[in-house]
């Protein structure tokens, strides 16, 4: 597989894979010894800040750069290593690169590093191919510079980007097409900027809507009318389902670069609010959520829950909508806060501030839609709290890199209701008790771990009329796996898993061919693939007969140009998985 293709292959989670096929090819020798190709390939991150123009701050101490040098340089450092030593270089999942540190390493050193890599996690960029000798010493002077600051991204400047494009009053005062809403999906066409809109009855494809760049999630209103999407970019679009053609009908930029984006669900608040959450400036936004008008912005920089260490850019990395009270549950990934920002009254915000575990990502809530569990991905940790009770519950401890997406909710025979979560780091799988008043012995316990066909896992998913689980391994080095996905009989997990060749089934030719993030239709017996490949080659989505295990039907079509996540509106909508 072609390397610069695998580059941006996971960025629907902000992941990159700029490296992974490089590592999957390399002579043993090479490779890290302490971490898995996929664990590497999620570390290094793509950043959008890469286009942004940034002051170049001259340090004295640090090698001489021309300002061509360093923007190239700085490009270089926001495409392939601001995912993991963070915008400022004062570290994330990765160390910290600041001139303090780096300037006494010196520039030899840090040549060696970069070329060869570390087991500890550091990509070998040079020795895989990705930088030549020139770029290696480039970045090796880069960072013994002061790191350049992207600019704030306050009121102001999100007005400047907000457009109502049909405004409230102008929109269709009742449904205006006779498509079944509530079966409805929401592909991300990544590499386009646009989502396509698929009836999932028909499988025709309803309209393609222009939006931010790869976007990273959809989210439906509580109504079931509004969809939201957001790009990596930190471009919000506002999708008016009752149009007789569903389009946009609002836009705003919340940053420079976001992942998470969500509606209020409270009752009495229902379509009221929209809130997101941005990587580039740390912060989250509160809208109006019919027209996307900012509101309210909250900063989330601030102490650690470990070291009680400062941190400038604590990442809002996901965020989930509250049925118990008028809150969002808001992670901080890097500092390792859960905020429950409470939006009854926005003028005197009320902001519960729950210690978890650092590196917080993704997570869902269990069946009861009471308690939402939430990865602490590079911790190894899942963090649960009380949305009723509005604390913390527990942390518990699961196997390397959790990588759940909403996570899967079901019943298991010895420890009833449970919510479940893939590893990335892992060929594990995990199921965590959620009831504690009928399954208190195994409430809050990582009640039994299965196997799956190995790490790389990003999605795992099931459905209340379902018995299968499904997980899938887009980010494993060998394509027979990651062109596949792993099911589990609920009823009968010891059993272990079959294998659908999803990849295969799909008759795309070539390309990398990698398959993400199952989805069900409402009904629950459809399940739903993005088959992934370059933007130059065919992609397809499959969608498996849930019952019998068997192909049911391939969507092919030339504007499906890297289909990534999917989402139904139904079950988006209410949380159901």
């Amino acid at each position: 597989m072609n390397d610069r293709i695998a580059t941006g292959l996971l960025a629907l989670l902000g992941l990159s894979l700029a490296v992974g096929s490089a590592l999957a090819q390399q002579p043993a020798q090479t490779q890290h010894k302490e971490i898995s190709p996929p664990e590497t390939a999620y570390q290094a991150g793509s950043s959008p800040l890469a286009g942004v123009d940034m002051y170049q701050d001259i340090n004295p101490k640090a090698p001489q750069m021309s300002k061509a040098e360093f923007d190239k340089a700085r490009q270089i450092y926001f495409e392939r290593c601001a995912g993991c030593h963070g915008v400022l270089r004062k570290g994330a999942t990765g160390k910290a690169l600041t001139p303090d540190i780096t300037i006494d390493k010196g520039s030899e050193y840090l040549k060696v590093f970069i070329k060869y890599g570390s087991p500890a996690g550091m990509p070998n960029w040079g020795t895989s191919g990705e930088l030549n000798d020139a770029e290696v010493d480039l970045m090796a002077r880069y960072v013994q510079q002061t790191p350049p600051q992207p600019p704030e991204f306050g009121m102001k400047e999100m007005k400047a980007t907000w457009k109502v494009i049909i405004p409230p009053g102008q929109r269709p005062t009742k449904k205006m097409n006779a498509y079944n809403l509530d079966n409805i999906f929401s592909t991300t066409l990544r590499d386009t900027g646009e989502v396509a809109l698929i009836d999932g009855d028909t499988k025709q494809i309803i309209n393609i809507v222009k939006t931010g760049y790869a976007v990273h999630i959809s989210r439906v209103s509580a109504s079931g009318r509004y969809l939201f999407v957001i790009g990596r970019d930190a471009k919000i679009n506002m999708i008016d389902l009752w149009m007789a053609k569903p389009d946009n009908v609002a836009e705003i930029k919340v940053g420079l670069e976001a992942r998470s984006v969500d509606t209020s669900k409270y009752k009495g608040y229902e379509d009221k609010y929209a809130i997101a959450g941005s990587y580039w400036p740390p912060q989250y936004v509160i809208m109006k959520g019919d027209t996307l008008e900012p509101l309210k912005i909250g900063a989330t920089r601030g102490m650690t829950v470990d070291t009680q260490e400062y941190h400038p850019e604590p990442r809002v990395a996901a965020i989930a909508a509250s049925h118990y009270k008028p809150e969002f549950i808001v992670n901080v990934k890097e500092t390792g806060k859960i905020l429950m920002v409470n939006y009854k009254d926005l003028d005197n915000l009320a902001v519960t501030e729950i210690p978890a575990a650092r590196f917080l990502h993704d997570g869902g809530w269990d069946s009861t839609h009471r308690y939402v569990l939430m990865a602490a991905n590079q911790s190894n940790k899942i963090a649960i709290v009380d949305a009723k009770e509005g604390k913390k519950v527990a942390i518990v401890e699961v196997d390397k890199i959790p990588h759940p997406g909403r996570g899967a909710n079901f019943i298991h025979p010895k420890c009833g209701p449970v919510w479940a979560t893939g590893h990335l780091g892992s060929e594990k799988v995990s199921l965590i008790g959620t009831d504690p008043a009928r399954h208190k012995d195994h409430a809050w316990k990582v009640c039994e771990t299965i196997d799956g066909q190995g790490g790389g896992n990003l999605f795992i998913k099931t459905h209340p009329k379902s018995a299968h689980l499904y997980i899938d391994t887009p980010l494993h080095p060998d394509p027979k796996v990651s062109g596949s996905v792993a099911v589990y009989d609920i009823k009968n997990l010891k059993a272990g898993f079959k294998v659908l060749p999803i990849a295969e089934w799909s008759g795309v030719a070539e390309g990398a061919k990698r398959v993400v993030q199952p989805e069900y239709n409402k009904a629950g017996d459809e399940v739903w693939f993005s088959v992934w490949s370059a933007k130059n080659q065919e992609s397809a989505l499959v969608i498996v007969d849930d019952k019998t295990l068997k192909l049911k039907a391939v969507i092919k079509d030339p504007r499906l140009i890297t289909p990534t996540g999917h989402f139904n509106v139904y079950n988006t909508q209410h949380d159901v998985y």
